[in-house]
C-alpha cells in the first residue's frame, strides 16, 4: 500500500473544528508528538509526586484545595468544619493563595515546554493559559460553593456551559494565543486518571469493558456504514469514517481511520463537527438521563463510557458521577476502545486496499482500456498499528502500575500517607487538567459554523449514535448493573 500522508484539520476548516490533531505519528519526532507530550506531563507529575512524597513531603503544596463555602467570608479567610463529630479547620484562599501560584507555575512550565516543542509561540502561548487558569479558578470556587452543590452543578458542566456562551458569543480564540489545547489537556487527565485507578481493579474489569466496547463498537459501526451506504449513498470511505468517528473513539478515530483509508479531507472534516455536535448533546442528554433514572455511580459511568465519541466530553459526563463514575467510564473508554483505534485503522485499511482501492483500479483500467490483470499488488504496512495508537494510553497504564506498587510497597500502615499527600492531590491536579479540557471545547465550539455539512453524514451518524446509546444502556444497566456498580476506586 502507498504511504497515505496524514489527515491534519486546521483551526481554519470551513466545519468549525477548532484544533488540528495529526491522523498519525508518521513521519513526526517523539518531541513533536502532543500525545507523547501528554504522556510525558502526566507521568512526570506522578513521578514528582512521589519523589516528594518519598523524602517525606506533600504533594499537597501543588493543591488549591478551594473549600466548600456559604459565604464570602468562608471562602477567603476559612473556618472550622463539623464533619462525623470531627471538627477541622478549613483554610481560605488567602491562606492556600501560595499554593494556587504553585499550581499555576508547575502547569505553566509543563505546558510550556511542550508548548516550545510543539512549535507554538511560548510566550502568546503563556499568557492565553494564565488566562485559562483565571477562568478556570472562577469555575472551581462557583462549583465549591453552597449553591453550586445544591443544583449539582460540577465544574465540567459548569466549565463546558460557561466556554460554550463565551464561545458563541465572542470570538476570544485568538486571544488565548493557541492555548486552549483540548486534546492535550483531556490526555493529561487521563494519563494522571491512571494514578488513581489501582492497576488491579483494570485488570479485574479489563476483559468485561473490552467486550462490552467490542459488540457495541461493531454494532455502531455497521449501523452507520450500512445506513450512510445503502440509504444516504454517501462515498464508502466517507462512511467508514463516519461509522470510526461514532463508534470507536470520536475526533482520533475520525481522522486516524480517515488517512487508513484515503478519505477526502473534507469529509473529515465533517466527520469531527459532527462529533463534536453529537459529543456535547450527550454530554447533557447521557447526564440528565443517568440522574433521572437513578443509576449507581459505576453503571452511569459505564453507560457514558460506552455511549460517549470523544474522551473530553466523556469525562465531563462520567465526572457528574464521582469517582466511581471516572473509574467506570476510563475502564470503558480507555481500556474497552481507545486502545483499540490502531488494531481498527489496520482492519478498514486492509479493506480499503484490497477491495476498494482494488475496485477503484480496475475501473479505473477498464476505463483507459488497459487489462486489469496486469495491475500491481499492493502491500498493507503493518506499522500502522503502532503509528494509529494512543500513545498516553501507555502513560495511563504506567501510572497505574506504578502508583499500584507504591501503595503495595508502603504497606497497610502507610497507605493513608499516600492517599492524602500523593493520591488525593494527584486527583486535584487531574480536576483542574479536565477544567482546562471543558473550557476549551466550549471556547472552541461554534454551532454557527456547523450548517454546511448536509443532512445526510449527520443523519447516518444520529442513528448510530442513538443505537450507540441504547445498546450502551442494556449492557450497563440491564445486564451488567451488578458489576459495574461494584468497582472500586482509590
Amino acid at each position: 500500500m502507498a504511504q497515505s500522508q496524514p489527515i491534519a484539520v486546521t483551526r481554519a476548516s470551513k466545519h468549525g473544528v477548532k484544533e488540528a490533531v495529526p491522523a498519525a505519528a508518521e513521519g513526526r519526532k517523539i518531541l513533536g508528538s502532543e500525545d507523547w507530550w501528554a504522556t510525558f506531563i502526566g507521568l512526570g507529575i506522578v513521578v514528582l509526586g512521589f519523589v516528594i512524597w518519598a523524602v517525606g513531603g506533600t504533594f499537597n503544596i501543588f493543591a488549591a484545595k478551594i473549600p466548600s463555602w456559604a459565604n464570602w467570608a468562608f471562602l477567603f479567610n476559612g473556618g472550622d468544619v463539623t464533619k462525623n463529630g470531627v471538627t477541622t479547620h478549613a483554610a481560605g484562599l488567602i491562606q492556600r493563595l501560595p499554593n494556587i501560584i504553585a499550581l499555576f507555575a508547575l502547569f505553566a512550565v509543563v505546558f510550556g515546554v511542550a508548548a516550545y516543542f510543539l512549535k507554538l509561540k511560548v510566550q502568546a502561548f503563556l499568557g492565553g493559559f494564565l488566562a485559562l487558569f483565571v477562568l478556570s479558578f472562577i469555575v472551581n470556587v462557583f462549583s465549591s460553593s453552597k449553591f453550586a452543590s445544591s443544583y449539582n452543578l460540577e465544574a465540567p458542566l459548569v466549565a463546558l456551559v460557561i466556554g460554550l456562551l463565551l464561545g458563541n458569543l465572542f470570538n476570544l480564540e485568538r486571544f488565548f494565543g493557541g492555548a486552549l489545547r483540548t486534546e492535550l489537556f483531556v490526555k493529561v487527565g487521563i494519563v494522571l486518571l491512571g494514578a488513581t485507578l489501582p492497576f488491579t481493579t483494570i485488570v479485574k474489569a479489563g476483559p468485561v469493558a473490552f467486550l462490552q466496547a467490542t459488540f457495541i463498537a461493531v454494532s455502531t459501526f455497521l449501523v452507520i456504514y450500512f445506513v450512510a451506504t445503502r440509504v444516504f449513498g454517501l462515498d464508502k470511505r466517507f462512511a467508514a469514517t463516519l461509522g470510526a468517528g461514532g463508534s470507536i473513539c470520536g475526533v482520533s478515530a475520525g481522522i486516524a481511520v480517515g488517512s487508513a483509508v484515503k478519505s477526502r479531507k473534507e469529509h473529515v472534516s465533517a466527520v469531527i463537527s459532527i462529533v463534536v455536535v453529537w459529543a456535547i448533546i450527550s454530554i447533557f442528554l447521557l447526564t440528565a438521563l443517568g440522574k433521572a433514572f437513578g443509576l449507581p455511580d459505576g453503571v452511569a459511568g459505564a453507560w457514558v463510557g460506552t455511549s460517549e465519541f470523544a474522551d473530553a466530553a466523556g469525562v465531563t459526563a462520567a465526572s457528574s458521577f464521582g469517582e466511581q463514575g471516572i473509574a467506570a467510564f476510563t475502564l470503558m473508554k480507555v481500556v474497552g476502545r481507545d486502545i483499540f483505534i490502531g488494531v481498527w485503522c489496520l482492519i478498514l485499511a486492509f479493506i480499503a486496499v484490497t477491495y476498494w482501492d482494488r475496485q477503484d483500479q480496475i475501473k479505473a483500467a477498464k476505463a483507459e482500456g488497459r487489462d486489469p490483470a496486469t495491475l500491481p499488488k499492493q502491500k498493507l504496512d503493518v506499522a500502522q498499528i503502532w503509528h494509529r495508537f494512543p500513545k498516553f494510553v501507555i502513560g495511563f497504564f504506567v501510572a497505574s502500575i506504578f502508583l499500584t506498587i507504591v501503595i503495595t510497597v508502603a504497606g497497610a500502615a502507610a497507605s493513608a500517607g499516600v492517599t492524602n499527600d500523593l493520591i488525593t492531590p494527584i486527583k486535584e491536579l487531574r480536576t483542574w487538567a479536565f477544567t482546562f479540557t471543558f473550557l476549551s471545547i466550549g471556547l472552541t465550539t461554534r454551532f454557527g459554523q456547523l450548517s454546511s455539512l448536509g443532512w445526510k453524514p449527520a443523519a447516518a451518524f444520529s442513528i448510530g449514535a442513538l443505537v450507540n446509546i441504547v445498546l450502551g444502556f442494556v449492557l450497563s444497566a440491564v445486564i451488567l448493573p451488578g458489576f459495574w456498580s461494584t468497582i472500586p476506586v482509590a
